[in-house]
């Protein structure tokens, strides 16, 4: 097989799926939070969508991984009974949703990493994976035009909306480098042009904000996740061997 397009190579191909796996339900799960609270009814109803495509896009990831293993285990134990430390997911994603420029922002800068994340993958020899992964950017470049034009928006609209969406910028930032150090550098400067050309477009200002925090690869996650893991676990977990 070709190489991985992350760096970090001293995980095992099963690991690199499951962590980005992980990545897309645990947003999805967030995202989920928004709907019927969403500011408009067409915002409720992409929302919603979006999430659904993440939901996706782990279910099919945790398939792989699963086949790769080779220990039996299918979507619903990745998903449902997997603790808090073994989730692999980056911190950025298991964030509150906070106000809805938050969540935007939180969007875009997830989403340009995914639009380079899913053209990596184009090149590895596992065809499974690239099938998932030229699905997967499809559906990422819907997802970055959704957020950066909400960013722009809420960032060059009124004074409250801007001040909300810098403080969202300001919030978020310190997630970044745990998401960019996976990537290699060619797609890690794409990102950060991307990401810069929006926040210029919206007159947001890129924060100088030397602190920042990772270990989300590493199960070490922020008081967010627990939470949120039991929400989601909690039938599964009440009634074990459930089946629909």
């Amino acid at each position: 097989m070709s190489a991985h397009p992350l760096v970090g190579h001293h995980l095992s191909e099963a690991e690199h799926l499951l962590a980005h796996a992980d990545d897309n339900l645990v947003l999805a799960q967030r995202l989920g939070e928004w709907i019927s609270r969403a500011p408009e009814l067409e915002e409720d109803i992409a929302i919603g969508n979006i999430a659904l495509d993440h939901l996706g896009v782990a279910r099919a990831l945790y398939t792989r991984a699963g086949e790769l293993e080779g220990l039996g285990r299918g979507e619903d134990d990745f998903a449902m009974s997997r603790p808090e430390r073994e989730y692999r997911n980056l911190l950025l994603v298991e964030q509150p949703n906070g106000d809805f420029a938050q969540t935007m922002v939180r969007g875009l800068f997830f989403d340009a990493y995914q639009v380079g994340l899913w053209d990596g993958m184009a090149g590895v020899d596992d065809t499974e994976l690239t099938g998932i992964a030229g699905r997967a950017l499809k559906e990422a470049r819907y997802h970055l035009l959704h957020s950066s034009t909400w960013v722009v928006r809420l960032g060059d609209g009124t004074d409250e909306s801007h001040r909300r969406a810098q403080e969202a910028v300001d919030r978020l930032w310190r997630y970044t480098d745990e998401m960019l150090e996976e990537l290699i550098p060619i797609r890690r400067h794409a990102w950060g042009r991307v990401v810069s050309a929006v926040l210029a477009e919206a007159t947001l200002q890129v924060p100088e904000d030397p602190y920042q925090r990772g270990g989300g690869r590493r199960g070490l996650h922020s008081e967010h996740l627990g939470p949120l893991l039991a929400e989601m676990q909690w039938m599964q977990r009440s009634y074990a061997g459930l089946r629909w």
